[in-house]
C-alpha cells in the first residue's frame, strides 16, 4: 500500500424509517437518490404471480467457486472490522481565524484504491422501487459480520479439512489481511426480484486475481450462460447459472475488483430477468465505489 492519502467521499446516507412489512425481512427503504431515479428503477409489474424470495439467492455462486482455494473463508465474513486509512482532518484555517473543528470523512476511497469507513455505507442505498430484501441466512439484510463471529466460523469450517492442508488455508486467509464483508439484499416492490450485494474488503493484488480467475472460469469451462457487460466497468462480468429455456426462475451473478474490495452481486428472479435493471443496479454500486474516490 502506498503513502497516498488524497481522498475522495461523499458523507454515508442514512436510511429513512423502517416502514411495516409482511416478510420477515426488515424493510428500511432509503430515500432515493436522483442517480437511482435516472438508471430506470421503477416498479415493474411481475409477469408471473408474485413468488418468494428463495435464500438460493445468496448460496454460494460462481464466485466462490473462483475461491475455492480458500475454500468458505474468502465468502463467511470478517476478520478485523478496523480500518486502516482513516480520513485526514480538516485543515487549519486562515491566521487569526478559529481553526475549524475536524470532521471525519465517513467512508470514502484513496488515490491508490484502498477505501476506508464502514462497508455498510459503501454499499448501495436501497434505490428507489426497491427495499430492503430476505436475510441471508442469519447475518440479516444490512450488515457486517463480526470479528468473533467471523473467526468462530472459520475455525470450525477448518476443523473439516485435513491439517496439512489445513494450515495452508489458515497461512494464506492471514496472508489477505481481510478488513471485513459488508452485505445487503433488495427486493423490488413487484416482489419478483431480489438482489444481493457483498463487499468483500482484503489485499487489493489478490482482490484483481479472484476476480480474473473468476471471469476466466466462468467464460472458459462452458457451463455459464454469458451475462451482460457493464458500460464503463471492463473489469466486470456478469454470467449465469446453468438452467433449462423453460425454467420460471433464473439466476445471474456479477463481479468485479474495485481496489481493495471484491464486489459480487448475486440475482435471483422470475425469468426472463431484467438485465437492464440489474446492469443499472451493479453500475450504480461499482461507481460509488470508484477510484480515487468514492461517490453517492
Amino acid at each position: 500500500m502506498t503513502d497516498d492519502d488524497s481522498v475522495t467521499a461523499t458523507p454515508a446516507t442514512t436510511p429513512a424509517p423502517e416502514p411495516a412489512a409482511p416478510e420477515p425481512a426488515v424493510p428500511q427503504p432509503a430515500v432515493p437518490e436522483p442517480a437511482d431515479a435516472a438508471a430506470g428503477f421503477t416498479p415493474e409489474q411481475p409477469p408471473a404471480a408474485p413468488r418468494p424470495a428463495s435464500r438460493r439467492l445468496l448460496r454460494a455462486g460462481a464466485a466462490t467457486v473462483a475461491a475455492a482455494l480458500v475454500g468458505v473463508v474468502i465468502g463467511v465474513g470478517i476478520i478485523k472490522t478496523r480500518y486502516d486509512d482513516p480520513a485526514p482532518a480538516a485543515a487549519a484555517g486562515p491566521t487569526g481565524a478559529p481553526a475549524p473543528t475536524a470532521t471525519p470523512t465517513p467512508y470514502g476511497a484513496k488515490s491508490n484504491g484502498s477505501h476506508f469507513g464502514s462497508l455498510r455505507d459503501l454499499l448501495l442505498p436501497v434505490p428507489a422501487g426497491f427495499e430492503l430484501g430476505p436475510d441471508e441466512g442469519g447475518y440479516g439484510n444490512d450488515t457486517e459480520i463480526g470479528a468473533g463471529q467471523i473467526s468462530d466460523e472459520l475455525d470450525a469450517e477448518l476443523q473439516q479439512v485435513p491439517k496439512d492442508k489445513r494450515d495452508k488455508l489458515r497461512s494464506y486467509w492471514e496472508g489477505l489481511h481481510v478488513k471485513g464483508t459488508g452485505v445487503r439484499t433488495y427486493r423490488n416492490d413487484g416482489n419478483n426480484l431480489v438482489v444481493g450485494l457483498r463487499l468483500r474488503q482484503f489485499n487489493q493484488q489478490e482482490v484483481q486475481r479472484i476476480n480474473e480467475y473468476t471471469a476466466v472460469f466462468t467464460g472458459d469451462t462452458g457451463i455459464f450462460r454469458s451475462g451482460p457487460q457493464i458500460p464503463g466497468h471492463p473489469e466486470a462480468h456478469c454470467y449465469l447459472m446453468p438452467a433449462p429455456p423453460s425454467a420460471p426462475i433464473d439466476y445471474l451473478e456479477c463481479s468485479a475488483a474495485e481496489g481493495d474490495l471484491l464486489v459480487v452481486m448475486s440475482v435471483e428472479g422470475v425469468a426472463p430477468l431484467p438485465k437492464d435493471k440489474i446492469v443499472g443496479l451493479f453500475t450504480l454500486q461499482l461507481d460509488r465505489l470508484a477510484s480515487p474516490g468514492a461517490s453517492a
